[in-house]
Formats: C-alpha cells, structure tokens, sequence
C-alpha cells in the first residue's frame, strides 16, 4: 500500500473512531439510564416471571419508548424465554439492541444533495425545537463537505428568528438571504431560491415559521412556500426536515403529527438528546411516524449535529454489549 493510501486510510479509520466516540458521550446519558435501570432489575437475580415482567414493561414505559416499541420488546423477551432460559442483564439487553437495530434497517438516510443543482432543503419545526441553530449546524455540515451553501431566513414573523440566523450563518461562513422589514415568508423565499440559482449554490436551506397554535395559517403560509419554490424549481423541495426536540420525548410526536398533516416531511432531525436522560424515545418517534431519522444533534457546538448512523447508534446506547 502507497505511503498516500495509507495516510488516507488512518485518517478515514480516525474519523471514524472520533464520530463513534461523540456518539458514546452525546448519548451518555441515555446509556447510563439504560444501564442503571435494567441492573436494578437483577438485584435479587434473575427470573422469568409475572413480576418480573411487569417491572421490565414498567421501566420500559419510563423509558418513554412508546406504546409500540415497549410492546414489540414485550413480546421477543417472552419469545425468547420460551427458547432458552434467559439468566443474565445481557440477555435482556441483547434483545432491546436487536429491536432498535431492526427499526433503522431500511431507512433511506440520504439526503440528494449531489443529484440536484441547486439541492432545495426545506426545514420545519415548531419554535423552540432548535431549529434555526439546526438551519446553522447544517450549513455548516455542508460546508465541510465541499458545498457552497445559502440560507434563506424564511421566518419573517421573529427578528429574533432572522438575527439569531444570520449569526449562525457568519459561523458556518455562508451566505444569507434576509429581510427584515419582509412580512410574507414566501417573498423572501422566492428571492433566496433565485439568489441560489444564480450565486450557483449547491444547497438552499429555507428556514420557515413554526407557530402550531394557528394551524391553519401556518398551513397557509407553507403551501404558499412550496409553490413559489416550484415556480422557479419545478421538482423542489428536494427534501422537507422536520426538527424535534429530544428532551420532550413521546410528546414531539404530537408536534411532528401536525406538521404531517400541513406537509409532506422526507426527514427527521431530533436534537438535544445530550441533555436527556431519553434517547432511546427517538425509537419511539421512529416507529410511531414511519419517517426515516436524518440527523441528530448531540450538543450545543457548530459540529454537534452529525448525520444518524444506526449502527454508531445503537453501540452509544448499548456500549458494554458491542464493545
């Protein structure tokens, strides 16, 4: 192997190493709940039985895994007991990886940036999910990936929402397109789209309004925005991300259902999960909405948002099982 190949492959090996560690620490938290929880099950040593089972069930609805996802578990633990006598923690564990492993096994986790010019990315999300610092964390992503990226500060409704933006897009160190005296969102989405087209970016981020509790306008105003960008790009948006907040768990669902019903939504981008004891609820939310999980964020630094891999996932929640 070439002196060059083999650089090239320490770095890449290196990269590696260092996303599966921020894995391990972003979700640390959730790892220790998992541990401490399922260890103080076996105190008295382990037996299949009623009693047992139900303290399982109860820890795995404190888990805030969901209705859905504890039930599965529920079922392949008493399976399995019926196989083979289940003695040990990692026994019960080894199915729980299984069951999250399982989940993530056919989702499309890309995002078409390079099959499209530019690529149009829409983001929603109710306020205070993170989704402008999101907008920020993906620039930024893109950035380091070659791209030349836009950002479009579509929510016209909080200057705090377009100030607090343009700060994150001088940190990502891209350009921004925004008004502040602009009161229809689709006017200055209209003028980012052709801002993008004709500055040859590679990436339009479009942030947008997220005010649930006027359902209706809001729905007026993201269809508005989907056909002024179809003017210009006939097929975009090439991707609409739907930003939750980690920390409230099972009750981001609730958010994510209505943004459903307002727009089509190809992705998830769940954040916090570094200050929450629930990262095992992003099952939950997977299983419940059937949409895949693009992204996630595992702190509050421009590099903590890092694209979902399953397998990277599933070693941070379960690392005493893989490791």
């Amino acid at each position: 192997m070439s002196l060059f190949k083999r650089n090239k492959k320490e770095v890449k090996e290196k990269q590696t190493a260092s996303a599966a560690k921020r894995y391990e620490e972003g979700l640390s938290k959730s790892r220790n709940r998992f541990k401490e929880g399922l260890f103080s099950l076996f105190g008295r040593g382990m037996k299949i039985s009623e009693d047992f089972m139900d303290e399982i069930e109860a820890f795995l609805y404190e888990s805030d895994l969901g209705v859905d996802i504890c039930d599965m578990i529920m079922e392949k633990i008493e399976e399995e007991s019926r196989k083979k006598e289940l003695m040990s923690y990692e026994d019960i564990q080894t199915i729980i990886a299984g069951i999250f492993s399982y989940m993530f096994k056919d989702d499309d986790l890309s995002i078409p940036i390079d099959k499209h010019h530019p690529c149009v990315i829409l983001v929603v999300g109710i306020n205070g999910a993170g989704k402008t610092t999101t907008i920020g964390k993906l620039a930024s992503l893109y950035r380091s990936q070659g791209k030349k990226v836009l950002i479009v500060a579509g929510d016209t409704y909080r200057a705090a929402a377009v100030e607090q933006l343009d700060v994150w897009a001088r940190r990502a160190g891209v350009d921004i397109i925004k008004n502040l005296k602009a009161k229809s969102p689709s006017g200055v989405v209209y003028d980012g789209v052709h801002a993008g087209i004709s500055r040859d970016s590679d990436v339009i981020l479009i942030d947008t309004a997220g005010r649930l509790h006027n359902k209706s306008h809001l729905m007026e105003e993201l269809d508005k925005i989907h056909r002024v960008i179809k003017k210009v790009i006939p097929d975009a948006p090439h991707e609409t991300l739907l930003v939750l907040d980690g920390s409230i768990g099972q009750n981001s669902v609730v958010q994510a259902e209505e943004f459903t019903k307002i727009t089509p939504v190809t992705g998830l981008i769940v954040t916090k999960l570094d200050g929450t004891a629930k990262g095992g609820s992003m099952i939950g939310i997977r299983k419940k909405l059937d949409i895949p999980v693009k992204y996630i964020g595992l702190g509050e630094a421009i590099e903590d948002l890092r694209e979902f891999e399953p397998k990277k996932y599933v070693q941070a929640m379960f690392e005493e099982l893989q490791n």
